[in-house]
Formats: C-alpha cells, sequence, structure tokens
C-alpha cells in the first residue's frame, strides 16, 4: 500500500509540474523568432477555419478559452523545441488545425481517459466489489495512452479525406485554368480567375495562396508548390513543377494541363472503382458470416440431440 501511495503521489506530481511548465511561456530563441518573421513576411498561414474545421468545436465558451491558452503554450513550446511533426504536421495544414491545439486536445483527452479507471474503481468500492489497487493504475496507465492516441487517429483519416477532396479539386483547376488561357489570358491571370469560380474550401486556400504570392512578389507556381509541400499534395507539386518549366510558352501549357487533367480524372475513377470493389467484397463477407451464422442456428438442435443421445 505505501509503494502504491508513492506511485500515485509521483505520478501526480509529474502531472502538476508539466501542467505548470506548458502554462510558463517558454522564452523562444532566435531561431524560433526568425521563423515567425519569416512565415509573417511570407503570410502563408491560408487556414479557412470553419466550425466543422475547429478542433475545440462544440465546447463550453469557457472551456473553449482555456484549451486555446493551453494550445498557445503548447504551440510556442513546440516552436522553442524545434519539433516537426512529420506527416502530423501535413495533415494538421490540408485541415487547417494548429500544433498547439491539436497537442492541446491530445493532453486534454489523454487526461481524461487517464482517469476514467481510477473513477470506475471507485464506483466498483463504493458497490461493494473489491479489486486489486494494481488494477486501476494500469487500466489508467492503458487508458490515458488510447486517450492521447485518439487524436492521431481521427487525424489521419479526416486529412486522408481531405487529400482525396483536394486531389479532385486540382484536377477540375486544371481544366479552368487550361479554358481560360485559351480565351487568351496569361498565366498567372488564368490561375487567379481558375481559383474564383467556387467557394468550396479548397480553391478558397489555392485562392488566397496566389493573392499572398502577388503580394510578397513570388510566382504563383512556386506559391503553390509550396502549399503542396505544406499539405502533401503530390499533384499540386507536379503542377507546380510543369508550369515553372513550360511558362514561356502558353500552347504547350495548355496542352499539358489538358492532359494532366486527364490523367487525374482516370486515377480518379480508377480509385473509386477500387473502392467500390473493396465494399463489393466487404458486403460478400457480411453475407456469407450471416449465412454461416443461420445454418448453425437451424443445425445446433439436431447437433445437439446427436451429442446426447
Amino acid at each position: 500500500m505505501t509503494l502504491l501511495a508513492l506511485l500515485f503521489g509521483a505520478l501526480a506530481g509529474l502531472g502538476v509540474y508539466a501542467f505548470v511548465r506548458v502554462l510558463l511561456r517558454p522564452q523562444p530563441g532566435v531561431a524560433t523568432l526568425l521563423a515567425r518573421i519569416d512565415r509573417g513576411q511570407k503570410s502563408m498561414h491560408t487556414h479557412t477555419m470553419t466550425e466543422l474545421d475547429s478542433t475545440f468545436s462544440g465546447m463550453s465558451e469557457g472551456t473553449r478559452n482555456l484549451m486555446g491558452r493551453l494550445g498557445d503554450r503548447l504551440e510556442v513550446l513546440a516552436a522553442d523545441r524545434g519539433w516537426q511533426l512529420g506527416r502530423v504536421r501535413a495533415d494538421l495544414a490540408i485541415m487547417g488545425r494548429s500544433v498547439g491545439a491539436f497537442l492541446a486536445m491530445k493532453i486534454a483527452l489523454g487526461l481524461i481517459f487517464f482517469f476514467v479507471a481510477p473513477l470506475a474503481w471507485g464506483v466498483l468500492a463504493l458497490v461493494g466489489l473489491e479489486l486489486s489497487s494494481a488494477v486501476p493504475v494500469l487500466f489508467a496507465l492503458l487508458l490515458g495512452a488510447f486517450g492521447f492516441f485518439i487524436p492521431d487517429l481521427a487525424l489521419r483519416s479526416e486529412a486522408a479525406a481531405r487529400r482525396r477532396d483536394f486531389r479532385r479539386t486540382v484536377g477540375i483547376f486544371l481544366d479552368l485554368v487550361a479554358m481560360n488561357l485559351a480565351g487568351g489570358r496569361g498565366l498567372p491571370e488564368a490561375l487567379l480567375a481558375a481559383s474564383t469560380i467556387s467557394d468550396h474550401w479548397s480553391l478558397i486556400r489555392i485562392r488566397q495562396t496566389l493573392a499572398n504570392a502577388r503580394l510578397v512578389g513570388r510566382t504563383p507556381w512556386q506559391a503553390l508548390g509550396e502549399l503542396g509541400e505544406e499539405v502533401d499534395v503530390e499533384e499540386l507539386r507536379d503542377l507546380a513543377a510543369a508550369l515553372g518549366l513550360a511558362a514561356e510558352d502558353g500552347a504547350k501549357i495548355r496542352q499539358s494541363l489538358t492532359a494532366r487533367a486527364a490523367t487525374l480524372r482516370r486515377k480518379e475513377l480508377s480509385e473509386a472503382e477500387g473502392d467500390e470493389g473493396e465494399r463489393s467484397q466487404s458486403m460478400l463477407v457480411a453475407q456469407l458470416i450471416l449465412c454461416s451464422a443461420f445454418l448453425i442456428y437451424l443445425a445446433y438442435p439436431a447437433i445437439t440431440r446427436l451429442l446426447t443421445a
């Protein structure tokens, strides 16, 4: 019992220490300040936040403010420590979410799931069911780890769906740019005009990127390439590379864009056919399981009589 008390005390002290360290604003280094200035000059943070995109949507105002302050501290902490986060940062970029909000949600869910096991153990103890004191510790650690990684799983699936939507938009965008080029517009004007055809979130993202590139004096294809790197959309990076190589020849650009759009449509069609085939196989497996269960249900009385005879 003494050992368990020491263990719980150490965990509680570690949690309090981590919470205080997060609330204290760390002093950013020179590299962090330069990175912030560079991001501010480029103005490439083209997040199109909505209520559906917000990480803290559905929370009360007080909870949202608390999570927002915690997210700001974690944002500074991640920048000061130089955390790259790899694919997670690209997924957050495609979803229009910040790193700090994502880390705050991970910590909040981890703590909530961590305290579920002790609460359940206390309820069972009040009912009269006695369990070993080591059980809630193990379950608390397991549930805390599970809650900590739930946002990663949700983010990965949501970002994959949004990335597919973005690829579909790129194919449509290529056709629109080719039509604007055929109408006699220059390449920068054709890109910007094609991005204003709709208020879809992906076209808004492209439109903001092109507008910001004009303000800071960068070429549109460079800005599109950086956006492709940020959100990890390979088709956008390939488009930026093709536009950079053929920017001086409008006819070849039109032919290249038309061919790329057709290639993207064929790829999308093949992926859709593959997804439909997977769903058909899943339905077939479900039907086989239902039929097998029904046959077992019908044969169970006869088998029971044969075995007991």
